[in-house]
């Protein structure tokens, strides 16, 4: 089985001249998908962009993340684990290279999980099997690495 995704990306970014120079346009750009809310983005602030717009790194790191949460949810629904709460603080590194762009040397997801009922050790235990399953993590060429720790709600 599969499944296909669409997204159209509009540049608006045009400030009249074009690409004439590195500097003379903008990187802002629309991540458009049917039915669902615009996202305004923009390159990096260190590529020229808007620090106020998402850019393709955050969008990555967020994708990684949100991945291995709703597989982690899921699995914890299947495995008796209770979860309350669950945020994660990610972070991803990124290299610049000549001739290449650059790529992202690894990702470092550290969810801290809630939980009110269940066994704490499974519930860390998950975390090897929510990797495993993440799609998002399967298509990556670089590490994604976990940290997670697993809080027991007071009772």
């Amino acid at each position: 089985m599969s499944h296909h995704y669409q997204v159209k990306v509009v540049w608006t970014g045009n400030r009249g001249a074009g690409t004439t120079d590195y500097k003379a346009y903008g990187r802002e750009h629309q991540i458009i998908v049917r039915g669902k809310p615009v996202i305004e983005a923009s390159a990096d602030p260190a590529f020229e962009g808007d620090a106020r717009r998402h850019n393709p790194e955050d969008l990555l790191v967020a994708a990684l993340s949100t991945c291995h949460m709703l597989w982690y949810l899921h699995l914890a629904a299947t495995k008796g684990v209770v979860v309350t709460g669950y945020r994660d603080d990610a972070t991803g590194e990124m290299i610049l290279e000549k001739g290449t762009g650059g790529r992202f040397t690894h990702v470092t997801l550290k969810p801290v999980v809630t939980i009110a009922a269940g066994d704490p050790d499974v519930a860390q235990a998950l975390h090897a099997s929510a990797h495993k399953r993440c799609y998002i993590a399967n298509s990556v060429n670089f590490p994604v690495h976990h940290e997670p720790t697993v809080l027991v709600e007071p009772s």
